[in-house]
């Protein structure tokens, strides 16, 4: 039973109240009352009240100013505001701090009982929707580290991640990284091992490393992601912590593989390096620390990698997100600069990337792309290759963007269909249209519908539904209104029916029968839905 407070200046309505209504049928119980704002706040504050029932005009601090003072301490507590005046300025104050229910003096005790209903349910919906959250919050908190475990592996294996995923993982993570350089630490046990093994590892390595970014298992190796500090000999230090500690209780060798610092969008270069170190355990030894500076001779530099996301370009290209695609060209553009290397080798890594990219395009068009590579190849200037790369990424993302839309609409095409067809199944929905019809991701399909369209496929359905009653009722005044309602999905509700279409028209159908108006109504936004 949700409990009520009952506030009024008159002993005779507060015991009227007290007495006619039916507080238990409501689903509340008359928990005290108060003469006044300020012996209800005294009461409220010792035992709060899960609803107020008091009237506006009271001496020493009326209604409204009690509502504020309430809002303030708890702002879940409901409201019902009885005033024997009509000025809309109360209403108008009264509806600013979230009171839905503000009824005239004298009022009878079912209004107020409907009234207290209401708040009934919208005070279950609340709890409901609460303990909803807090489920899904637990649920989360119990798959997060496995989460995290798989978007490590994911990222440094699968060439369609890249610096956007990271931030955004980062986010939803909780992870400070704030663009500081990174490590990849890859863990080799050597001899026949358990899986206990490699948890061992991971664990020891987390306490040691304070709480790495990120760990995972990948295959039968443990890969730990830290942020660089700067101070190498500390680095190493710890590397050796770990291994002796794994080493002194379980007596097995451990291979400890060290990538150099570096930015997120070169993880998998990162990845690579540490692998590469791996394979050197035949040189260095097993149960050791090996970083790529061990396995390089001396006279061999060092080449450096374009930290550029080819694959994430590509995907851009081919889902004709021109805008993105400029941007991510004028990156690499940026990048090639910044490494300031020679013409020739920095044409190289254009020209890379420029032969991938128009594998995107058509086959009748590939004679073209490969003359402007000759331009390409003449240009002495980076802003002139540029310009030419830039031209020929808008012809082709262009022409794949006009594919997926003839694409999408032509998907839209057949959901039309589907809704027109099925207009009177109460069954109906996004959901019904996606799994059962044709067998694509409602959430995917929802985004097209709305794109393609303008509205969401609920508000669509139900303006279509309304649209037709009207046009049927204009066509036979003495159509039933259950009629209708089952006619056009509704199914045996035909009093939700009738609430929708006067969202929807302004008017009830049985008004609408009196005086049908035009259908120009639906033409517009009403956005009664969103």
């Amino acid at each position: 039973m949700y409990k009520v407070l009952l506030v009024d200046d008159e002993r005779i309505i507060l015991t009227g109240i007290s007495q006619i209504v039916n507080w238990q049928a409501c689903g509340t119980e008359l928990a005290g009352t108060a003469r006044n704002g300020l012996e209800a706040l005294d009461f409220i504050v010792a035992t709060p009240p899960d609803i107020i029932i008091s009237d506006i005009r009271m001496p020493g601090m009326d209604g409204l100013e009690l509502v504020a003072k309430v809002k303030a301490i708890n702002p879940d507590i409901r409201f019902i505001l009885l005033s024997g005046f009509s000025e809309f300025d109360y209403a108008k104050t009264a509806m600013q701090y979230g009171v839905k229910h503000y009824l005239l003096k004298p009022c009878n005790e079912s209004v107020i009982e409907d009234s207290l209903r209401e708040l009934v349910e919208d005070l279950q919906q609340s709890e409901g929707r609460e303990q909803f959250v807090q489920n899904l919050k637990h649920r989360l908190d119990k798959v997060m580290p496995h989460v995290k475990e798989q978007f490590l592996k994911e990222f440094v294996t699968n060439k369609m991640y890249g610096s956007q995923d990271w931030d955004y993982y980062c986010k939803l993570f909780d992870l400070h990284w704030e663009n500081r350089p990174v490590r990849l630490i890859l863990f080799q046990l050597e001899g026949p091992f358990e899986f206990e093994h490699l948890f061992a590892v991971k664990n020891i390595a987390e306490e040691i490393l304070d709480r790495p970014l990120l760990s995972s298992t990948v295959g039968h190796q443990v890969l730990l992601l830290i942020e660089d500090d700067g101070h190498p000999e500390g680095t190493f230090q710890r590397m050796t912590d770990i291994r002796q500690t794994f080493q002194g209780f379980y007596k097995m060798g451990l291979t400890i593989a060290l990538s150099e610092p570096g930015d997120m969008a070169q993880a998998r270069l990162l990845y690579k390096q540490t692998l590469e170190c791996l394979n050197h355990r035949f040189y260095l030894g097993e149960g050791s620390l090996i970083t790529l500076r061990d396995i390089q001779a001396p006279e061999t530099p060092v080449i450096a990698e374009l930290p550029f996301d080819e694959d994430s370009f590509l995907l851009q290209i081919k889902s004709g997100q021109i805008e993105h695609a400029e941007e991510t060209i004028q990156r690499l553009f940026k990048q090639v600069a910044e490494m300031r290397q020679d013409l020739h080798t920095s044409k190289s890594y254009i020209i890379q990337s420029y032969m991938a990219m128009i594998r995107q395009g058509g086959k009748e068009d590939i004679t073209g792309y490969m003359n402007k590579l000759v331009q390409l190849l003449e240009t002495n200037t980076l802003p002139g290759i540029q310009q030419t790369f830039l031209q020929v990424a808008r012809e082709i993302a262009k022409k794949h963007y006009e594919q997926n839309k003839q694409k999408h609409s032509a998907i839209i095409g057949k959901v039309l269909d589907i809704i027109n067809s099925h207009i009177s199944d109460p069954e109906l929905s996004l959901n019904w249209v996606a799994n059962q019809m044709l067998y694509m991701n409602a959430d995917y399909l929802g985004k097209l519908f709305k794109k393609e369209t303008g509205d969401k496929f609920s508000n669509y359905v139900i303006k279509l539904r309304v649209k037709k009653a009207a046009e049927r009722i204009a066509q036979n005044e003495d159509v039933k209104i259950f009629e209708l309602a089952e006619q056009l999905g509704f199914g045996d509700n035909p009093q939700y029916f009738s609430q929708v279409f006067k969202k929807v028209v302004g008017c009830t159908p049985s008004e609408y029968m009196k005086s049908p108006t035009q259908l120009g109504f639906l033409n517009k936004d009403d956005g009664f839905l969103d």
